[in-house]
């Protein structure tokens, strides 16, 4: 098979050396790559928001089984948009990677279907978030609802940093562009944090190990 490996960072890299490996891999393309993933397969730019020049990509390089790592291309579209060409990728289709896309919609599916997580609710304007704050003190967690390279999270310790985190996402700084400008605030729970992860074809499932993603030094 011939495989595309779409992304450049270290989760990319560990997908690339996997499928290596395989007998299956008769030849490994890295899109855009890294010079780490260079070693494994020919590393070729791409731009990985770009659902058309990704797929253009797979057909010129004859591509069997595209695998797409980061968040941005799926949400974008790369899947349906290999879908409309009968190319096959491994990921899911635009309107299932809003789920990871918006943190708004996702709580709010969450919400529909009585799958349990922390109390929240969804602002756009700074004010009606500030006051929201004032009536919720903190601990509490303000989150950027886009996409944000795993940094629009804050947990915020006091109301200072709650009213500061509001304030860089809703305000005239705006550090997380359109990603902020719908923000969730988001009720505190204490404990371990953990992400645990399952493949689904729409029918059955696999589950995958456990990992914990934390960010906060000193902890």
């Amino acid at each position: 098979m011939n495989i595309l490996v779409i992304g450049s960072g270290g989760r990319e890299h560990a997908i690339a050396y996997a499928v290596k490996q395989s007998p299956l891999c008769q030849k490994l393309v890295c899109a855009p790559g890294n010079p780490g993933m260079s070693s494994l397969g020919e590393c070729i730019p791409v731009s990985v928001s770009d659902p058309k020049a990704i797929a253009d990509l797979a057909e010129k390089e004859k591509i069997d089984l595209t695998i797409i790592g980061p968040e941005i291309p799926l949400v974008a579209g790369v899947v349906d948009e290999f879908r409309k060409r009968g190319l096959r990728a491994f990921g899911p289709i635009a309107a299932a990677a809003a789920l990871e896309g918006s943190k708004a919609f996702s709580k709010n599916v969450m919400k529909k279907y009585g799958i349990p997580t922390a109390d929240y609710e969804t602002f756009t304007d700074l004010e009606s978030a500030q006051a929201y704050l004032r009536a919720h003190p903190a601990p509490i967690v303000v989150k950027a609802s886009g996409l944000a390279a795993g940094k629009g999270a804050v947990v915020c310790l006091t109301d200072e940093e709650a009213f500061q985190a509001i304030e860089e996402m809703l305000g005239e700084k705006a550090v997380f562009g359109e990603s902020g400008k719908t923000v969730v605030i988001e009720e505190f729970m204490e404990g371990e944090e953990a992400s645990l992860f399952a493949i689904c074809d729409g029918k059955d499932y696999v589950l995958l190990s456990s990992a914990q993603d934390h960010k906060r030094i000193f902890d």
